[in-house]
């Protein structure tokens, strides 16, 4: 074990030299060597069912809260195992995981989240790549090891226009300006200025009056996490949100949430993910790859690294699978195969969003065998001028480098590759599209601009023409 470890590290710490050629190799000895470094937690063959600690109340609006707490600390104390939440629907306020518990979703049962802001308790947590204590995330682990989330049933957040959605400030989901509801449009601004000040994390108190919604589900600071079968639901804001975690795997996952900043799954300063066989129906990205935001990101300094997505499948939602915008700690080594992606909502494919607000070096992205129906801008999108109107300083140019596509196709979008760099600084280096298929392009062509280098279409067909293997001259 030990041999391989060391052998794995040398592997992947060879990682960043890789170039054009070597994107086979990649596939061939990175990814099976990041493959194996991700591990399922195994657990105590023991169960507790939540039934045998406590009576099913008929009182309407009755909290479960304090029980399936107290069923998941004893379990984890007498060494673990299975928590079971049995068929029926279990109205519950927010959740806290604990060591070598399986909190275990038996089919048929639904935990269905308060909106009383009163049942969550401010913990420390990160709200869009800025470190703060918020509201409790719905269901939540600090710290811990071997933690799951199994089973055939349903975690609903609850979320509508009425309740938290409409939080996020927007008419559309409900905010009215004359009712007096407290958005984010309050707390927002103020944890970006406390992070772009550095004020420290144990003054950035929000609460009440601040507006900020909160996650579905967020392990922090845990290892060897398991996410498996469960169906998400209605998120009042992201629906998982794994952060500074490491050895983690969601599978069979299905995931509906068309509410503000829903995305679907986000690692954040992760190592070692494994993203598979699921369904991923968003208001926002499906899955978008995360490791801070500006100062606070850049003086965390953990990039996520080694993530592993296959076999999903995306309808809605702003990208199919993202790196950014909140990326100042920088990523390498993403692996996306075998996926389907297709809707009139779907907005891009793969992109990669960021600013000179984050800084960072994002690399090694690896894609092949997607197939796309339809998505609305471009199939592949690089943008580092995002965000143009965001308040912050502008002194730290993120780099892009090395993405590799292959066997991708698309039968209807605008663009089919997109990229925009900046005007002054050629931060976006060895790009290649090879063997690719981009069908039903409207405006019959991919768009560069600002300065980039090192791009190549190999047999890449935009509308049954192949286009020039350099497109920079």
């Amino acid at each position: 074990m030990k041999k391989f470890a060391i052998l794995l590290s040398l592997i992947l710490g060879a990682m960043p030299m890789l170039r054009a050629t070597d994107a086979a190799e990649a596939w061939k000895t990175i990814y099976p060597a990041v493959e194996k470094s991700i591990t399922v937690p195994t657990f105590r063959d023991h169960d507790y069912r939540l039934t045998d600690y406590g009576k099913r109340s008929d009182t309407k609006g009755y909290l479960y809260t304090g029980l399936i707490n107290k069923v998941i600390d004893l379990c984890s104390r007498e060494g673990g195992g299975r928590v079971i939440i049995p068929a029926g629907t279990w109205l519950t306020g927010p959740l806290t995981l604990k060591s070598n518990v399986n909190l275990h979703l038996e089919e048929g049962a639904v935990l269905l989240f308060t909106p009383d802001l009163s049942e969550y308790p401010l913990v420390l947590t990160s709200w869009e790549g800025m470190e703060c204590y918020n509201y409790q995330p719905m269901i939540y682990a600090y710290g811990q090891e071997n933690i799951a989330i199994t089973g055939k049933g349903t975690i609903d957040g609850g979320a509508d226009r009425s309740n938290w959605w409409r939080m996020c400030g927007a008419k559309k989901y409900g905010w009215e300006e004359d009712k007096g509801i407290i958005s984010q449009r309050i707390g927002r601004p103020i944890l970006m200025e406390w992070n772009e000040k550095g004020v420290p994390v144990e003054q950035r108190k929000m609460g009440d009056g601040y507006g900020m919604r909160v996650q579905l589900v967020n392990p922090v600071e845990c290892k060897n996490v398991l996410i498996e079968d469960v169906t998400m639901l209605r998120a009042p804001f992201w629906v998982m949100h794994p952060l500074r975690c490491e050895n983690l795997t969601v599978r069979g996952v299905h995931v509906q949430n068309d509410g503000p900043n829903g995305d679907g799954c986000d690692p954040e300063s992760c190592r070692n993910v494994m993203i598979e066989n699921c369904f991923f129906d968003t208001g926002d990205d499906c899955i978008a790859i995360k490791s801070g935001r500006n100062r606070d990101g850049r003086t965390r300094n953990m990039p996520t690294e080694n993530v592993i997505v296959r076999n999903c499948r995306m309808q809605n939602g702003h990208g199919g699978v993202v790196i950014g915008s909140e990326i100042s700690g920088g990523f390498n080594n993403l692996f996306v195969e075998n996926c389907t992606m297709d809707s009139p909502e779907l907005e891009r494919v793969i992109r990669i969003k960021t600013n000179n607000c984050r800084g960072g070096l994002i690399e090694n992205v690896f894609v092949r065998n997607v197939e796309v129906g339809r998505c609305k801008e471009a199939v592949l999108k690089i943008n580092l001028v995002y965000e143009k109107r965001e308040i912050c300083q502008r002194d730290f140019p993120p780099t892009v480098r090395n993405v590799f596509l292959e066997n991708v196709t698309c039968k209807e979008s605008k663009f089919g590759v997109k990229m925009e760099g900046f005007d002054d600084i050629c931060n976006i280096d060895n790009i290649e599209v090879k063997n690719c298929t981009f069908d039903g392009v409207t405006t019959d062509s991919n768009s560069i601009t600002g300065l980039v280098s090192d791009v190549r279409f190999i047999n890449l067909k935009l509308n049954g023409k192949v286009q020039p293997t350099n497109p920079l001259k």
